[in-house]
């Protein structure tokens, strides 16, 4: 669980409010996997919405049950036995502050890359001999989803007529890939907890933001929380399905599309009588990876909308940012007055 002192609404701020914001929202674009029209269904999805749904993954659901299992299972020891795992720098366990610059929220995370052999070293001292337990399914579970990620990228390429297919996949394939994984468990807060449906407010479990990698990769269990903004600025909620994957268009994506796709803004609610477990994988380049719009995707004298830059430069400048800062905003050309 998250430990605090005080009461939540003193360390979380409730987010701004609009008067778009609806309950629930059914057009989340869906895509299935196993039909011809997926590869421009995503294209539409990340030209509308820089979010999708996905079915017909092809992850087993095995490996989707077995790596939730350990990670209740890690969440539900005592902190200190946690905070062997920690702190976060950036990788490892952290408890309600997330990054160092003053962002908190009502989740407590686990920040771990997808090398299996440097995770294995750091849950030894937590897990004992289980530590190859909590390896063996993080490491099918990565596996998997990174090969239905490298499909949905290739599928883009192809949605955008453009070469080579693996011009996007190859990135997350390369042996050098900076992909890194998050498990973040949000546990009922109390602040919640017997509130009527008139007296309800919004407490942050994750801040708005959007992901600086190519695409992030969703799944969470049947609890809901999960908003993103529309390109209106609303908000509106995520309906939960544990079966499902969903997708997010990332910085570095926006960037190479040359801003035809747009990262999506996104947040974590609060829930009041829920815990909520999700598992996003972050598929990223290597750090010497150059990063701007191609050329195969802009159409005849369209210029570039960003300053090129490494995602090193990239990765560093955002993790010294607050979550809810235009990353971006640093790297976009300035046109002359």
């Amino acid at each position: 669980m998250v430990f605090v002192t005080k009461s939540a609404s003193e360390h979380f701020s409730y987010p701004r409010t609009s008067t778009k914001v609806s309950k629930l929202f059914s057009g989340i674009p869906l895509v299935d996997l196993t039909k011809p029209d997926s590869k421009q269904l995503i294209v539409n999805a990340c030209e509308e919405y820089g979010f999708f749904k996905i079915i017909n993954h092809g992850v087993p659901m095995d490996f989707i049950t077995r790596l939730e299992s350990e990670a209740i299972k890690f969440f539900s020891l005592p902190l200190s036995e946690k905070e062997k795992s920690g702190p976060p720098n950036p990788l490892g366990y952290g408890n309600k502050h997330i990054g160092k610059n003053g962002d908190v929220g009502w989740v407590e995370y686990l920040l771990l890359t997808t090398n299996t052999e440097s995770i294995s070293q750091r849950f030894l001292s937590v897990f004992g001999n289980n530590a190859e337990e909590f390896c063996s399914a993080l490491n099918d579970y990565v596996s998997a989803v990174k090969k239905m990620t490298c499909e949905i990228l290739e599928l883009m390429s192809e949605g955008l007529k453009i070469q080579p297919r693996n011009v996007f996949s190859k990135l997350l394939m390369d042996e050098q890939s900076d992909s890194c994984f998050r498990l973040n468990h949000y546990p009922p807060c109390p602040e919640l907890q017997g509130l009527s449906s008139a007296g309800a407010r919004n407490v942050i479990g994750f801040g708005e933001h959007t992901d600086p990698q190519i695409i992030s990769v969703l799944r969470s269990n049947n609890t809901s929380g999960l908003q993103i903004s529309l390109r209106d600025g609303s908000w509106i909620s995520v309906p939960p399905d544990q079966n499902s994957f969903f997708i997010n268009v990332g910085d570095s994506l926006q960037v190479l599309t040359n801003g035809r796709f747009e990262s999506v803004r996104h947040r974590v609610l609060a829930n009041g009588l829920k815990s909520r477990l999700s598992m996003i994988y972050f598929g990223g380049p290597p750090l010497s990876e150059k990063i701007a719009p191609l050329q195969s995707v802009m159409n005849g004298e369209e210029e570039s909308m960003y300053k090129e830059f490494t995602w090193f430069e990239y990765k560093k400048s955002a993790y010294s940012s607050r979550l809810a800062d235009n990353r971006l905003g640093h790297f976009e050309r300035i046109a002359a007055s």
